[in-house]
């Protein structure tokens, strides 16, 4: 009995002594801390400490310092280069951070409205219809299968790039009576159907029973612009169908100059919209290689500027990204690019890609007068904190037109095809 008692009583105090050690603050510092920290040339990293805990590089060279005092460690980015920082809790090692510092890199900011037109990869299914046959009411494309948000690639063994390759086969299948061999692109796969054209005989023409559709247009905002490659990325989320509401998927197309012209206001449940119209002379500054969750993505063949800011600009990463101030680039009237103040309520620093990064809130009193907030057509707008591009608008909060979501620029550059890390990996080879 007198043995359970003593049990007891010594797990007791080594619970008590465990809970204390994890609520222990220097701990709780030491436990936060990154196992790696990446930065840029000329960057600082910095982490609070208590007493107990110190750091030391385990290489000493100029490319990465450390200054260090009660309260405060600040890993300084001197050159590109990687170094090892050891941690040490009252003079045990404890812990190893690998610091990796990357070649300076910058973009050049956007926040200009622009006009986009996506081809579609081969027509897209956007509905059924019926057909007045002698037999009645029929829809040959769904007795065929064929489902909305299906894309047409292939009839008869043809490649399918736009609506008006398809209306010789239907005519020529109908007056032979023989169905067509359809290569449907499904998001399970690739399929294959037979479709039998049928007459409409108040038209005297042979139809599918489908609505199809091989571009879509609508406007955005440019987020930045890669000076060297002219490589850009906008919008910072996925163009949709507005009928299937499924990604479009890109064969290719092209951005043009836009300018607004009046803007319908968000409130609760009504996000507002930006209303603008291509420029009048439509030319083609840009094309788009690709339509992904992060945005639309191509190569400028003109030059784009903003008016407020065209100088290339440092980028944060993730994990750089801080709550507090920020600004935004966008437009609200014609094609004038504005600087606004936005908040930053949170953010979180992604290890893998993600749209959804950081939470944001319009702040600025002329933006709200104007806007309400975030409106359709600002997904794009760069946002800018202590002089780096950080992300892009993407979302709206639908009962908040006042917030919404950002996207961190790193994984937009990514989707771009710019490496921010070719450098280093090109020398560790």
């Amino acid at each position: 009995m007198k043995l359970d008692i003593f049990r007891k009583i010594i797990g007791g105090i080594l619970l008590v002594s465990l809970i204390g050690v994890l609520f222990y603050q220097p701990l709780k510092q030491y436990l936060h801390i990154p196992k790696t920290i990446t930065v840029f040339e000329g960057q600082d990293f910095q982490f609070q400490k208590a007493a107990p805990v110190s750091a030391t590089l385990a290489t000493h060279n100029k490319n990465i310092t450390l200054e260090q005092d009660e309260n405060m460690v600040s890993v300084k980015a001197n050159e590109y280069g990687k170094n090892e920082m050891l941690l040490e809790f009252a003079g045990i090692p404890v812990k190893k951070v690998d610091v990796h510092v990357l070649k300076d890199f910058r973009v050049t900011p956007g926040g200009q409205s622009i006009g986009v037109k996506l081809n579609t990869v081969g027509v897209l299914v956007v509905g059924h219809h019926l057909v007045n046959t002698d037999d009645g009411k029929k829809s040959p494309g769904e007795l065929a299968g064929i489902k909305v948000g299906d894309i047409i690639t292939e009839i008869n063994g043809k490649k399918i790039e736009k609506m008006t390759d398809v209306s010789p086969f239907v005519q020529t299948a109908g007056q032979n009576n023989e169905p067509l061999n359809m290569v449907i692109s499904r998001e399970t796969g690739k399929i294959t159907t037979k479709l039998t054209p049928l007459k409409d005989k108040s038209e005297d023409t042979y139809k599918l029973g489908l609505y199809i559709r091989d571009s879509a247009a609508g406007i955005g905002t440019m987020t930045f612009v890669h000076p060297q490659s002219k490589k850009y990325g906008a919008l910072g989320h996925v163009i949709s169908d507005m009928d299937t509401k499924k990604p479009i998927v890109v064969e290719d197309g092209q951005i043009v100059r836009s300018t607004v012209t009046s803007i319908e206001k968000g409130s609760n449940g009504d996000p507002g919209e930006k209303l603008a119209r291509f420029s009048s002379d439509r030319e083609v500054v840009g094309n788009i290689q690709k339509n992904s969750p992060f945005g639309i993505f191509g190569v400028l063949n003109k030059e784009l500027k903003n008016g407020i800011n065209d100088k290339p600009l440092p980028i944060s990463l993730s994990h750089q990204v801080k709550e507090g101030p920020a600004k935004i680039l966008t437009v609200v009237n014609d094609d004038k690019v504005e600087e606004f103040d936005i908040e930053i309520v949170s953010t979180i620093p992604q290890k893998f890609p993600a749209t959804k990064g950081m939470v944001i809130k319009v702040v600025d009193p002329k933006l709200l007068e104007k806007t309400g907030g975030i409106v359709q057509g600002m997904s794009g707008s760069p946002i800018i904190q202590d002089g780096k591009l950080i992300g892009a608008v993407t979302h709206v909060f639908v009962n908040d037109p006042t917030s919404g979501y950002g996207v961190h620029i790193e994984w937009m550059l990514s989707e771009a095809g710019i490496n921010i890390y070719e450098k280093e990996k090109e020398k560790a080879s």
